[in-house]
């Protein structure tokens, strides 16, 4: 219980109003942060854990993907025992960058 409190604590989550237009666009230049947006998007909010996606890196790097999200505002994690499930923040994102993230969402797959 102590380690997954100590491991709950340390999810961040920026609020999209404060995130700049400049992290924003950074964490959606990325190929395989597209793809977890897109994998997101597909499915239901908090039904898609972290080791559930087919990514084409580490554990370690793919961790680095879902901090980036966070820290710009498009998705929000939480932890369900040993998963750390994702939704994707569509509308608080959307208040924020009006049509960037359905541009991204849209665009042809890489």
């Amino acid at each position: 219980m102590a380690a997954e409190s100590a491991r709950a604590r340390t999810l961040t989550h920026a609020d999209p109003a404060r995130v700049s237009l400049q992290t924003a666009l950074e964490a959606l230049a990325d190929p395989v942060r597209r793809s977890i947006l897109r994998d997101l998007a597909a499915h239901d909010d908090w039904t898609r854990a972290c080791g559930t996606f087919d990514l084409p890196v580490t554990k370690a790097t793919a961790s680095h993907h879902f901090a980036v999200l966070r820290s710009a505002g498009l998705i929000e994690q939480r932890d369900e025992g040993a998963r750390r499930l994702n939704r994707l923040r569509r509308a608080e994102f959307d208040a924020a960058f009006p049509g960037l993230l359905a541009a991204v969402l849209d665009h042809a797959e890489d």
